[in-house]
């Protein structure tokens, strides 16, 4: 039976049911065994639960059976399968890293978590942690890429959007421990339930590991450079009658990370870095016949220290509060309406500014095979004037038979990101000097288009071909060459290229999922843009025997054609391919043990210039279910 978008219409990103959620897992897990993926309930793209055939936005959906197969402890390793997604990392678990969508920078994504932003307003740039978010507690990730100012306002130039598990009744208790390779130990708890009236979900999870040698200039000491994360995150809701939901989410995180080359007169090789989060919401839904509302405060507020040779170097604090509203009408003649308004005042080291917003979404609602999406926004910045972003989409559905669909989609999006406090402060500080000093920094604006095709078989088959193409104005950098402070790139970066994907249901038990990305970059200068692959592959084969009890997979990715600067000078990063494997075993519905082995062949390569990887690491684990 076709999904209608009038059936859950009280639902949002903003804070999502658990109604929602259910027919979302369920779903998934059924288009693996043969149901119309084309029915996959969607939320990210327009804030409210679509099926996907009727969005013309490209968007990745992670499972929660997605995230155990994978294994990885650290959610930015999953992320980095999927088309069009690269990943840079400085050392290991807990080191500087940024996640890029279509070759945009890693800070320009929005990172959403049960409704709360996870960006840390504290950074040099208001950007997402993703060193700092474990994969342990997560339950679906769906991935709008592309400028995506319409919902989301500034800063949004790809979403990642997570909640945690839900399920329909009951009570589920999940505890794991997990031991490896770099003195790696990591215990996870968590409980999930739902009694109808009030549904609920806590998770704690503790990682301590001793690293690796983080930096290749580090030939003195050569020590290793630990990590230590303790998260706790928990989500309640209670229906205070059939219409009316009251939700409260809270997140915490403390972190402690040793790297290398930090600076203290000279650079020095023992350095520390400690980062905690603690970021609330709360909000109240309200849902009745073909009209929704939602109104919630949600803040988040992070400290940040640095040391070298154990003294206090620098840091900073930072707070983001928000107020969000999100409406839905979806009894109109022929199409749904979807309305918002957001109020967000960020702080930085004693620096703050507001920005309030206000959106408005057609989805058209007349046609079976033809579906059109038509917003716009209005924001209102304090130190930058109103900024107007828009989103136009569009998605065809060509039915060959019973089976087989075809699904032609294109969609174009604008946003802007206005610099930072803690840009604007560098500029204006003592450290920062001619040509920096000088420059007066204006927001950067982007826009971007796709268009593609997508081939949807009821046993599972999918094989999808998509084109982007996206530029940002005036994209503000970090002066490399003589360290002066923030520039202003004066014209168009561009960032385009194609993602081809497949997933290949083999037999009951054999799957294949594999896609490729060429991604072309320039800057106004016409070089290439630093850390940006041009090709991306990945593969997946994923094994299930002896009565769904053994469970194999094994992963393959690589990526060529990327350059760094060191200095200023520009080197070319090596190409590269890693193999990771993981296995799990049911002893009982209870009793679970897996194992991983992740950079198989022992490859040697660098995502950032002058920074090691892993090398080879075996991991092993026991999780108890009941």
């Amino acid at each position: 039976m076709p999904f209608k978008k009038s059936s859950l219409s009280g639902l949002s990103s903003l804070g999502l049911l658990t109604v929602c959620l259910v027919p979302v897992a369920a779903n998934a897990q059924q288009g693996v065994e043969g149901s119309n993926q084309l029915e996959e309930v969607i939320v990210t793209s327009s804030g409210v639960p679509v099926a996907r055939r009727t969005i013309g936005t490209t968007v990745e959906v992670i499972t929660q059976e997605d995230i155990t197969r994978f294994g990885n402890l650290s959610l930015l390793d999953i992320l980095r399968q999927q088309p069009a997604i690269a990943a840079t990392n400085s050392g290991g678990p807990g080191k500087t890293s940024a996640l890029r969508i279509r070759g945009e920078e890693g800070y320009r994504t929005l990172s959403i978590y049960d409704g709360l932003r996870l960006s840390d307003a504290s950074a040099p740039q208001v950007t997402p942690l993703f060193e700092h978010t474990q994969s342990g507690g997560v339950g679906r990730v769906e991935i709008l890429k592309g400028p995506q100012g319409l919902s989301y306002g500034a800063d949004a130039g790809g979403v990642v959007n997570m909640t945690s598990p839900v399920i329909a009744q009951g009570n589920e208790f999940d505890i794991a421990s997990e031991w490896g390779e770099f003195g790696t130990r990591q215990v996870d708890a968590s409980v999930v339930g739902n009694t109808g009236q009030v549904d609920y979900f806590l998770s704690v999870s503790d990682l301590e590991t001793d690293g690796f040698n983080t930096r290749q200039s580090d030939n003195v000491l050569q020590d290793d450079d630990g990590y230590e994360n303790t998260t706790v995150h928990g989500r309640l809701g209670f229906a205070i009658t059939d219409n009316w939901i009251v939700k409260a989410v809270h997140r915490e995180v403390d972190a402690a990370s040793e790297y290398d080359g930090c600076f203290s007169g000279t650079t020095v090789h023992d350095c520390d870095s400690e980062y905690d989060l603690s970021a609330s919401r709360l909000s109240v839904d309200y849902t009745g016949n073909g009209m929704s509302h939602s109104l919630g405060y949600s803040v988040s507020r992070t400290e940040r220290a640095e040391y070298a040779l154990r003294s206090y170097s620098f840091g900073g604090e930072g707070e983001l509060e928000r107020l969000e509203y999100l409406g839905s009408l979806s009894e109109l003649p022929g199409f749904d309406l979807v309305v918002g308004a957001d109020w967000e005042g960020s702080e930085a080291d004693g620096n703050s500014r507001d920005n309030v917003g206000v959106y408005a979404e057609y989805l058209s609602d007349f046609s079976d095979e033809l579906f059109i999406n038509v917003g716009a926004r209005h924001d209102d910045n304090d130190d930058y004037g109103t900024n107007t972003s828009l989103r136009v989409s569009a998605a065809y559905l060509l039915t060959l038979d019973e089976q087989r669909q075809l699904k032609f989609k294109s969609s174009y999006g604008t946003g802007f990101r206005a610099p930072s406090l803690y840009e604007i402060a560098y500029n204006a500080g003592p450290s920062a000097s001619p040509p920096a000093s000088n420059t007066q920094l204006v927001q950067e604006e982007s826009e971007g288009w796709e268009a593609g095709v997508e081939f949807f078989n009821t046993d599972g088959l999918y094989l999808g071909l998509i084109y982007f193409d996206q530029d940002i104005d005036n994209a503000i950098t970090f002066d490399l060459q003589a360290f002066s402070g923030y520039l202003q790139d004066v014209g168009r970066s561009n960032s385009r290229g194609v993602e081809a994907s497949m997933e290949v249901p083999v037999t009951e038990r054999l799957s294949v999922l594999a896609n490729y990305t060429y991604n072309k970059t320039e800057q106004p200068d016409g070089q290439t843009r630093l850390r940006r692959p041009e090709n991306l592959f990945n593969l997946g084969l994923n094994l299930t025997a002896l009565n769904d009890q053994l469970h194999f997979n094994l992963y393959y990715r690589s990526a060529s054609d990327a350059v760094d600067s060191v200095f200023g000078a520009r080197t070319p990063l090596t190409d590269y391919g890693v193999v990771d494997a993981s296995m799990r075993y049911a002893f009982t519905s209870n009793i679970e043990v897996y194992g991983r082995l992740e950079n198989a062949t022992d490859e040697q390569y660098e995502e950032v210039a002058g920074f090691y990887t892993a090398e080879r690491a075996a991991y092993m684990g026991l999780r108890l279910q009941f």
